[in-house]
C-alpha cells in the first residue's frame, strides 16, 4: 500500500469536508481544491493549494473549466508501476494525486424547482466533477476516490489503521459506487432532456 500525500477536494455538497480535509492534513497529506470548497477549507484555517496553482490556468468560462488539465488528470490516471507513465510525469513535473473526493453538481434538485428553464438545467450538468471521478475511478489501483461524504470517516479510519493508506479492497468498492453514481446522474440528465420539446421550449426561440 502506499501513503496518501496528495487529495484533490472539489465538493458541491461540502457536508463533512473542513473535517476531513483537517483530518488529511493531520495525517501530512496535501490538499489541493477549487473555488468555493477551497475557501471553505481555508476558513478551517487548513492549508490548500488551488488547482490553478497546479495547471498554471486560472479557472475560467465562469467555473465551467477548471480541472481539465493533464497536470490534473495526468496526476490521477498514471500507472505507478509503469516506467514510461513515472517519466512523462517526471519529464512534465505532474505531481500524482492518490486521492480525489468529488461530488456533483445537483443537477435532478435544479430540474425539480418549479418553472426551472433549460438554460438553468444546462448549466448544472457537471462536466469536470464526473471526469474526474471516472479517471479515479479507473485507476482504483492507485487512487482513493470519495464521491459520498457518509464514506469519509471510513477512509480516514483506514488512513489512520494502514499508515496513510487505503486498501484495494476499499479503493475498488469506491470506485464501484463512482460508477453507480455517475451512471444515475447521466440517466438524470438525458430523461430530462427527452422531456423537451425543442418545438416548444423558449430556449430554441
Amino acid at each position: 500500500m502506499t501513503n496518501i500525500k496528495r487529495a484533490l477536494i472539489s465538493v458541491t455538497d461540502k457536508t463533512g469536508v473542513a473535517e476531513l480535509a483537517k483530518e488529511l492534513e493531520d495525517m501530512g497529506v496535501e490538499i489541493v481544491s477549487t473555488g468555493g470548497t477551497a475557501r471553505v477549507i481555508r476558513e478551517a484555517d487548513v492549508s490548500v493549494k488551488d488547482v490553478s496553482d497546479l495547471t498554471g490556468f486560472p479557472e475560467m468560462m465562469d467555473g465551467r473549466v477548471k480541472t481539465l488539465h493533464p497536470m490534473v488528470h495526468g496526476g490521477i490516471l498514471a500507472l505507478r508501476d509503469n516506467a514510461g507513465h513515472m517519466q512523462q510525469m517526471e519529464d512534465h513535473a505532474i505531481p500524482p494525486i492518490d486521492m480525489v473526493v468529488v461530488n456533483l453538481y445537483a443537477f435532478e434538485k435544479t430540474v425539480a424547482k418549479e418553472g426551472v428553464s433549460l438554460a438553468d438545467a444546462i448549466e448544472n450538468i457537471d462536466i469536470g466533477g464526473p471526469t474526474l471521478l471516472r479517471s479515479s475511478a479507473k485507476n482504483f489501483r492507485y487512487v482513493t476516490v470519495v464521491v459520498d461524504p457518509s464514506d469519509y470517516s471510513k477512509v480516514l479510519g483506514e488512513m489512520k489503521a494502514n499508515d496513510g493508506a487505503t486498501t484495494l479492497t476499499t479503493r475498488f468498492e469506491l470506485a464501484r459506487k463512482v460508477f453507480i453514481t455517475t451512471n444515475k446522474y447521466d440517466r438524470a440528465i438525458a430523461g430530462y432532456l427527452e422531456g423537451i420539446d425543442p418545438r416548444k421550449d423558449t430556449y430554441f426561440i
